[in-house]
């Protein structure tokens, strides 16, 4: 694989000048970007997948949702509908995708839509009679038809946007220089002992003049599912089988994982067949299953031959939590007095 992406080093090199010449248009003004009086936030990220997305999502809604509505927009990555779709008691994993469907169970009082073309979902939020007050644009960097009015810019600790190439080569969907955009950046999936002198060399070497903040994964101290909850230290004690189907599952894996466990990896938003749960069942022989929460909600329809439960997490900053948190809400406040 990794010869491979060598040998397709000039099919980066010329994705990298087409996403240039692209991002240099909408720069110019050549390609028209909607603006929309309502305070956007874009979090997204310059390579693809796992930066951790989803967990910084849903810390802005912890935050913002209890002084504002709160609508979260996404393109709904994998799901099986089209065009403009909002969340509702008879939305499916199927029909949202299963991160804002995991995003809507979780948060009841919040908006979740989809729509690839995020300018449209934007103006069919606006025309709901409960339109909301904020809108969080899921993945939405690249995006440049809209332009939010705060950018999030995410890049995980072992994967930094720095060290990474173009595609097909790297996983960058563009090049280093798309940090500019960024109103500040977010080193995701630090261990939780990260010292202040590393945090100082990733700075540097990030090469960007934008607030730097860094955050970790934060593990819940239960497991879940439908009927009940247990303790990590006792689901740690069992013998389990840990089930993933995201972009990196390393972490989550060697954060359960004990020497009887049993290990089974997907790859990322992976549609689970009759077939795939028939090899789970095989592989469990009636041991608990642990998964993530993303994959929980795509896994809970199926007929499954031991109890299933799903660990969450959430983002959780090392330092400077509070200049973060001002500077997200006077971005919110200031945009939305000038309406």
């Amino acid at each position: 694989m990794i010869i491979l992406r060598k040998l397709l080093f000039p099919f980066a090199v010329l994705y990298g000048i087409i996403t240039s010449i692209r991002n240099f248009l909408y720069n110019q003004g050549i390609l028209r970007s909607y603006s929309f009086s309502i305070p956007l936030i874009a979090v997204g990220n310059l390579s693809v997948g796992g930066t951790g997305k989803t967990p910084q999502i849903e810390y802005l809604i912890r935050l913002l949702s209890k002084d504002y509505k709160v609508a979260v927009l996404s393109r709904g990555y994998k799901r099986k509908s089209e065009g403009f779709v909002l969340g509702n008691k008879n939305s499916t994993a199927e029909m949202l995708g299963d991160e804002p469907f995991q995003i809507f169970q979780k948060f009841p009082q919040v908006q979740v839509a989809v729509d690839v073309d995020r300018k449209k979902g934007i103006e069919q939020l606006l025309k709901l009679e409960n339109k909301p007050e904020v809108i969080l644009l899921d993945d939405a960097f690249q995006h440049r038809r809209v332009k939010a009015g705060f950018y999030v810019l995410l890049t995980a600790y072992d994967d930094l946007y720095c060290d990474d190439f173009m595609l097909p080569t790297g996983n960058l969907r563009e090049s280093r220089n798309g940090v500019k955009r960024s109103d500040l950046v977010v080193v995701t999936k630090c261990p939780t002992a990260l010292s202040k002198e590393e945090m100082k060399r990733i700075i540097k070497k990030l090469g960007t003049t934008k607030k730097v903040f860094f955050s970790t994964i934060a593990y819940d101290d239960f497991v879940y599912n439908e009927n009940n909850s247990t303790s990590i230290y006792e689901i740690k004690s069992k013998e389990k089988l840990l089930l993933a189907g995201i972009a990196k599952p390393a972490l989550f894996f060697d954060y359960l994982k004990q020497p009887n466990d049993d290990v089974m990896a997907f790859p990322d938003h992976h549609h689970f067949t009759e077939n795939d749960i028939k090899n789970i069942n095989n592989k469990a022989k009636n041991k608990i299953i642990i998964t993530t929460e993303k994959d929980y909600v795509r896994l809970n329809n199926h007929t499954l031959q031991s109890d299933i439960y799903y660990l969450p997490i959430k983002s959780k900053f090392l330092s400077d939590t509070d200049d973060f948190n001002k500077t997200i809400k006077n971005y919110v406040g200031t945009s939305a007095r000038n309406r």
